[in-house]
């Protein structure tokens, strides 16, 4: 349970500093650059040498993908109850009566249905 809590605090720690290194690394050019507008060879520019930022975003992002699929794997065994080993109490015992019902008439097929009682008429005012 507390390396579920600790990996988790790791994982957060994880997509926050590559949150960071992805804002941090500059931009490529516009959007009209990168679909022929602009004078740029490829489409997403030109192609320059792996920086520090490019390999920490690389590495950070190879950690995220690794950290959710750990998290989850561990996540589906779900937390343990604080009731686990403690027995189930016996059943109480309870004492039902049945619903009086009318007795059907002789003859008769359907079973007895308990009769509606009537109230007498209220006087107008």
């Amino acid at each position: 349970m507390v390396f579920y809590f600790l990996l988790t605090a790791v994982y957060v720690v994880i997509c926050v500093m590559l949150l960071l290194v992805v804002l941090l690394q500059q931009g490529k050019g516009d959007m009209a650059a990168a679909f022929g507008g602009g004078g740029s060879q490829s489409a997403f520019g030109a192609r320059a040498g792996a920086t520090l930022l490019t390999k920490a975003t690389t590495v950070l992002a190879v950690l995220f993908m690794l950290g959710a699929l750990v998290l989850a794997i561990i996540g589906q065994r779900g937390p343990g109850s604080l009731m686990g080993g403690v027995p189930a109490p016996p059943p109480a015992k309870t004492t039902t009566t049945p619903a009086p019902t009318t007795p059907a008439p002789a003859g008769s097929t359907t079973p007895a249905q308990p009769q509606p009682q009537q109230t007498p008429p209220q006087p107008p005012k």
